[in-house]
């Protein structure tokens, strides 16, 4: 293994993921993510901005047969998840480009769901990051919030679903940007029982029509303060991220 790289153990290590020790490195995000797409099998899904595939290789974990792509902007993350993929033994073409200009082979493909982790923090608004891949992961570049919302509402079917975690400050953004959509759900991603909500994860339907609905937040970790060593997370929660358990939103 090149040795800027770690082999990182996810869903209680059934899935390996070769990461950049230095660069954006995948944690529980993606993981919740993957958690909340209400796929069905053989069903189709596209991850914008997929990473080295942590998401992608989570929901394909669960349903294994569904038509999967990621398209990634960053030629090194795209290749690392070409081959967590294939070290996993799972099916997924992975397309490098960039969504302002989308790659041919996504242009004239629609989706049943479409999942994204887009960089938290807007250009001019965060101290800047040294390493690249970090920097393209965690600020926004050419492609503010908006266009990862409208690339993601343009490439699904009618009535497909779109699914987002992102910064729970930045909501109001995030539901300006699914004006073409309906059933929107939010979930709010509490750290512990009390605290305000640090994430949210958002679903909405394209071309639906119905109410939205803010659900209970899902509480992340036990008691008010950590005090036990190593993790201490909630039981639901550590079913998602030990044993790869959906994440059920819409009902």
């Amino acid at each position: 293994m090149n040795s800027g790289l770690s082999d990182d153990g996810f869903l209680g290590g059934r899935l390996k993921m070769l990461q950049p020790v230095a660069g954006y490195r995948a944690a529980t995000d993606p993981v919740f993510l993957a958690a909340a797409v209400a796929a069905k099998p053989e069903e189709s899904v596209l991850e914008l901005g997929c990473g080295v595939g942590v998401a992608l290789g989570c929901l394909l974990h669960r349903l294994p047969s569904l038509r999967a792509m990621g398209l990634e902007i960053q030629p090194e993350y795209a290749a690392l998840a070409r081959k967590n993929m294939a070290r996993n033994h799972l099916l997924a073409e992975i397309v490098e480009g960039d969504l302002q200009n989308m790659p041919t082979p996504l242009r004239a493909q629609s989706f049943d769901h479409v999942m994204m982790n887009p960089p938290f923090f807007e250009a001019g608004r965060h101290s800047p990051v040294r390493d690249e891949g970090k920097s393209v992961a965690f600020i926004e570049g050419d492609a503010a919030l908006a266009a990862w919302l409208a690339t993601g509402l343009k490439r699904l079917k009618p009535l497909g679903w779109l699914t987002i975690i992102h910064r729970a400050e930045r909501l109001s953004e995030i539901l300006s940007g699914l004006d073409r959509a309906g059933n929107i759900r939010i979930l709010p991603l509490s750290s512990r029982q009390g605290r305000a909500a640090g994430r949210v994860i958002v679903q909405a339907r394209k071309g639906a029509s119905g109410p939205l609905k803010l659900l209970p937040p899902l509480i992340l970790h036990q008691g008010a303060t950590h005090g036990v060593d190593g993790d201490d997370f909630s039981k639901p929660v550590s079913e998602i991220l030990r044993n790869g358990r959906a994440l059920p939103i819409i009902g």
